[in-house]
């Protein structure tokens, strides 16, 4: 999913070059056959031809071409995505791409945006430090607010990773100077935030944000020692699932690895099948907690209309694995969860 504070919005690049125009140019390149090149050899081959590109496609002097990905097709067509820079900063919303036949003659270019790139100044009237203040703040506004079914409000903020950058936003066809920045956090799950925003340079205004850690819901497959068999909700996140349940408040499992005190570590791994059923697995005793938390959220919900425990949304998290032999299960309401 994608989390969006403003208005404007940093377009890929393939949504861009979907409505992208069509230039011809008739520049031919000499070069070795596509078929001899590895994937290497052709990042080379369309970073040599990069300045010659810039210089047929009539880019300014202040406008320099970076290569991102070259893919040849099976013909031999070639296909150079690049990103633009404008006096040295990143360009958002300056991609192109350079399709050549296989004779190296470039047959069109597509652009995200056409038009010139130069905005009206180069010099910002916001600091660094002032842009990643006002970008934090545009973040910690939205702390506790759900915007997004399968992702949980974000509960804090611990503020800007590094500097702000300071780039030119192109992506709306109306170029100016602004800065990019990182913030950081964490959601009511658990899950971390690294919201990228892209702000205004002179009056600090949001243009563009952007979270980077993305996650969708799973379905999983869990053998506990008592419920058996049994489907769970998780969250998968790059190639890692791991045991929170995102439709039911974000509720999640936990194993405290015999201490007695601590939030403990949430299950995670990179498959999708947890526990064997035998006590002497150890996820098998948090399959029990996860689908027990599941079916009680799942109770509240039908029976008396309640979005969790507390009706508020949030569903508790259950730990598992307390101490050293300890046979019983309680619910502490200082930590709202179960052991």
């Amino acid at each position: 999913m994608k989390r969006k504070l403003a208005v404007g919005a940093v377009l890929s690049a393939s949504a861009l070059l979907a409505g992208a125009i069509q230039v011809s140019a008739g520049m031919a390149y000499a070069a070795p056959s596509p078929a001899a090149l590895g994937h290497g050899d052709q990042l080379a081959l369309a970073a040599a031809q990069a300045p010659a590109a810039a210089k047929a496609l009539g880019l300014g002097a202040q406008e320099k071409l970076v290569v991102k990905d070259a893919v040849v097709d099976a013909d031999g067509t070639r296909h150079f995505r690049y990103e633009r820079t404008y006096d040295g900063l990143p360009v958002l919303g300056g991609d192109l791409v350079v399709h050549q036949a296989a004779n190296g003659k470039v047959k069109s270019t597509d652009k995200a945006v056409p038009g010139s790139l130069a905005p009206a100044s180069l010099s910002p009237k916001l600091s660094a430090g002032q842009a990643a203040a006002k970008a934090t703040g545009a973040v910690q506004a939205t702390v506790g607010i759900t915007a997004d079914a399968d992702e949980a409000a974000l509960a804090s903020v611990s503020g800007a990773s590094g500097d702000a950058q300071l780039v030119v936003w192109a992506a709306d066809g109306a170029p100016r100077l602004a800065y990019r920045t990182t913030v950081e956090g964490v959601r009511a799950d658990g899950t971390p935030s690294h919201q990228v925003l892209v702000t205004d340079a002179d009056s600090g205004a949001l243009l563009s944000s952007h979270e980077q850690v993305q996650t969708s819901n799973a379905t999983g497959t869990g053998n506990g020692v008592f419920v058996g068999s049994v489907s769970l909700t998780t969250t998968l996140s790059g190639s890692t699932y791991t045991l929170k349940d995102a439709t039911r408040g974000g509720q999640y499992t936990t194993t405290l690895a015999g201490k007695t005190s601590g939030k403990g570590t949430v299950y995670s791994k990179t498959s999708n099948t947890w526990g064997s059923g035998s006590a002497s697995n150890g996820e098998s005793a948090a399959v029990d907690a996860q689908y027990g938390a599941a079916v009680t959220w799942d109770f509240y919900k039908n029976t008396f209309g309640r979005s969790g425990i507390r009706n508020d949304g949030v569903g508790a998290y259950s730990r598992v694995h307390y101490g050293s032999n300890y046979v019983n299960a309680f619910w502490d309401d200082s930590c709202f969860c179960m052991t």
